[in-house]
């Protein structure tokens, strides 16, 4: 135990101090260095809190943190054992009286040693893990974003969403589509060949069984009917369709795992696909691929002498019922005409911002954010600082992280991305040193 001064906020003069002597023990130094660098700067800490399962208005029960918003508590948390908690979400309807356990989309954490729980915007939650990886610790519950709204009145339910955080930004995917033999898939093979590491291609799922020497998770996600039906009631997938009794689909997480690898995702699916995508809550670029006429279509179709002619011709009914609503449906961004290769190539790769061979907009795969076991949270208008557990006094002002929520992107049930994070050397230094 030790002598402290702390510093006391004096209401009649705000940034007036009075030094008090309290006895405290000596692992709270850090607190009180925290407060007083705020408030020396002017600026006060919305809330803070020393245990992890608290927070700015937060009501902590065993391994629960809760958070009201407008004239609902939403609770999130519970033990399974003393020191595990599983990560469920429950509503109390104060107009109600009532409890409500709501419909949870998208993959939520894994159980954990413990949480903490900030509100952000009144629309989303975010949860900082304690004990996980450091691609695993940030996640965000979204309780009134407008992805939420719109879920919660096709349900007719109370909704919540989960997303994970990832730091930095990506790059918006690529919806590819056209009729057979528009040239497409040469035109992709061309972007991929040119820019390898920069272009990726989702892995789709399918609920047929594996043939020849095709692998799970490199030519399909092979999965259970019953498991992919539940995933798409669960809004996990952002397109399928049924194909000769089996299901195929494209899930947000194949195309999120794209771009946590670093690359830009490219999606090559049909008209109808394109529209489940762009009715889907994916910011991605829309491209049409057109033919210059139809008969020009059918000429490429018969060159290739792959089809029979009832193929042909089912082939060229099908590209004029999808070249019409791709010129009028709105779905598309972009409508690019290839009667010409390389003139097409071209004018797709000026599109997508590429200059030459240069990959202008690559940017790097996201890094996760290593936490210790031992931290604590605080919220300063857009930014979240963690102060990570030290005993040694002399090291209490090099432990803290920022997190800048200020720039959020994306969201349920895809991923958040967006956020910042900078170190802290020392309270004077302030939020101007980014981590790489």
């Amino acid at each position: 135990m030790r002598l402290v001064y702390i510093c006391v906020l004096d209401l009649r003069n705000r940034f007036s101090f009075d030094l008090i002597i309290f006895i405290f023990p000596c692992v709270l130094i850090r607190r009180i260095l925290y407060w007083r660098h705020w408030f020396s700067m002017g600026e006060a800490p919305a809330f803070c809190f020393d245990n992890l399962q608290n927070g700015f208005g937060l009501k902590p029960k065993g391994l629960e943190t809760s958070a009201d918003v407008g004239d609902k508590t939403f609770v999130i948390g519970g033990a399974d054992n003393d020191s595990t908690s599983y990560i469920g979400v429950k509503i109390y309807d104060k107009s109600t009286g009532k409890w409500v356990i709501p419909t949870v989309l998208g993959t939520k954490p894994k159980a954990s040693k413990g949480h903490s729980a900030i509100l952000l915007n009144e629309d989303r939650i975010m949860i900082i893990i304690r004990g996980s990886t450091p691609d695993d610790c940030i996640w965000f519950l979204e309780v009134d974003t407008k992805y939420v709204k719109e879920q919660r009145k096709i349900l007719g339910t109370e909704v919540v969403a989960w997303s994970r955080g990832v730091r930095g930004d990506a790059e918006k995917p690529v919806v590819i589509s056209g009729p057979s033999g528009v040239g497409k898939g040469t035109l992709i093979n061309m972007l991929m060949k040119e820019f390898p590491s920069m272009f990726g291609f989702s892995v789709s799922h399918t609920t047929r069984a594996p043939r020849g020497n095709e692998k799970n998770g490199v030519h399909y996600h092979f999965a259970d009917r019953s498991v992919m039906e539940k995933d798409i009631k669960d809004g996990k997938f952002l397109e399928f369709a049924s194909v000769h009794g089996n299901l195929y689909g494209t899930s947000i997480e194949a195309v999120e795992a794209v771009a946590d690898s670093g690359k830009r995702c490219i999606l090559d699916i049909d008209v109808q696909g394109a529209r489940s995508v762009r009715a889907s809550s994916l910011d991605a670029i829309f491209i049409f691929i057109c033919p210059p006429t139809m008969r020009e279509l059918e000429e490429r179709l018969r060159a290739r002498g792959t089809e029979t002619e009832e193929q042909i011709l089912k082939r060229l009914r099908n590209a004029e019922a999808e070249i019409e609503q791709g010129k009028s449906s709105g779905i598309f961004d972009h409508i690019l005409y290839n009667d010409n290769l390389e003139e097409c190539y071209e004018n797709l790769k000026e599109l997508l911002g590429l200059n030459g061979s240069a990959p202008t907009n690559y940017k790097p795969s996201p890094k996760g954010i290593d936490l210790p076991l031992n931290h604590s949270v605080s919220k300063i208008d857009n930014k979240i600082l963690i102060n990570c557990e030290t005993l040694e006094l002399e090291k209490a002002s090099k432990n803290l992280i920022a997190l800048d929520v200020s720039s959020l992107k994306g969201g349920a049930p895809g991923r958040t991305r967006g956020l910042n994070v900078y170190a802290l050397d020392s309270f004077s230094d302030g939020l101007n040193e980014k981590l790489s």
